[in-house]
């Protein structure tokens, strides 16, 4: 369960490397995110190699979309699927990626969202 406060990583190559969720969007009194939820973050820290060229600074606020989580998400099929990390994706205003790769396995049911880019874009697909 995603709330206010959590730390994530970023799996993308935009250039971030950890980020803090500030806020959880979606709904009236919205407490908790999941897989597949937009929240908003601030970005805590930035990769050695990029900081000069980064678009993103520290101290940024940003959307973001869940990608991992450690908690399980149990699936119609009733299988069980977590992580070892809470994991984002960094979206600008208009609901874009701002990277153009994505790290690590990602969970299938992307497919049925909006967010099907992020399948094509990721190292791997997840049942």
């Amino acid at each position: 369960m995603i709330q206010k406060g959590t730390y994530f990583k970023v799996v993308d190559n935009s250039g971030a490397k950890k980020a803090c969720c500030i806020h959880v969007s979606g709904g009236y009194r919205k407490r908790y995110g999941k897989t597949g939820d937009v929240i908003v973050v601030s970005i805590k820290s930035l990769r050695a190699k990029r900081r000069e060229v980064s678009k993103i600074k520290k101290g940024d606020v940003l959307k973001a979309l869940i990608v991992k989580t450690k908690v399980f998400k149990p699936s119609y099929s009733q299988e069980c699927v977590s992580f070892f990390e809470n994991s984002v994706v960094l979206l600008n205003n208009q609901n874009k990626l701002i990277g153009t790769r994505v790290f690590g396995p990602i969970e299938k049911t992307f497919r049925y969202t909006k967010y099907l880019r992020i399948l094509s874009l990721a190292s791997g697909v997840i049942k």
